[in-house]
């Protein structure tokens, strides 16, 4: 049984002759060109739903800048390391 599916998709004359040459250049068939893409822009997507997350987080928790994150994270973290002291001692 195939574990892959045929897909037909269009693109602009241009984009295709910079795709095959890119292919080539990478010793790359298409399909595993066109696969390694979309994997970059899930990626991209991922990390741009997660700076989108923390921002709005930061700026309900009152953080307007990046040094105010910082900032919290720092106190956060000599919190957190104040308390193990007092669990370990």
């Amino acid at each position: 049984m195939r574990t892959t599916k045929t897909l037909s998709i269009t693109i602009p004359p241009e984009m295709l002759s910079r795709a095959e040459a890119l292919a080539r250049k990478e010793n790359r068939t298409m399909s595993e060109l066109i696969r390694e893409a979309l994997r970059c822009y899930e990626r991209q997507r991922w990390w741009d739903e997660m700076n989108a997350y923390g921002r709005e987080k930061a700026m309900s928790a009152g953080a307007s800048s990046e040094q105010d994150v910082v900032r919290a994270v720092h106190e956060y973290r000599q919190v957190q390391r104040r308390a193990h002291k007092k669990r370990t001692a």
